[in-house]
């Protein structure tokens, strides 16, 4: 029987792998975002988190943030920074942020595929 054998290559550039992104914004989402940025001048970008509450479990949470905290995702779409809580990267892995108006209400739609159920209101969630 034959030794099988390996060969070892050192390469110059290390492959790139496929990143799924940790969120996406839509076109709205991101004139939305610009247009809130536009009137905060000491913010770096707008926060998003999550927030145990409501009658399912969870909650989106969105602030102004004037820095960048260790462990926070940054997300750079079309000139708007967008930052992911620590605490939230898992559940928002794969999101759609959009902003959807309406003659009622304007918000910040979150399209989230890891949901397992949500409330009749629909604020909050569970994963």
């Amino acid at each position: 029987m034959a030794a099988l054998s390996a060969t070892v290559r050192a390469v110059s550039r290390k492959r790139q792998i496929p990143r799924r992104a940790a969120l996406v914004l839509t076109q709205a989402a991101v004139s939305k975002v610009q247009s809130l940025m536009e009137t905060r001048q000491d913010a770096v970008g707008l926060k998003v988190g999550v927030k145990t509450r409501g009658c399912n479990g969870l909650s989106y949470t969105l602030d102004f943030v004037k820095e960048k905290q260790k462990f926070d995702e940054e997300v750079f779409q079309d000139g708007v920074r967008v930052l992911i809580d620590a605490k939230a990267q898992m559940s928002l892995l794969g999101t759609e942020m959009d902003f959807v108006e309406n003659k009622l209400s304007s918000e910040f739609v979150f399209n989230n595929p890891n949901i397992k159920g949500t409330c009749g209101c629909g604020e909050s969630f569970n994963i």
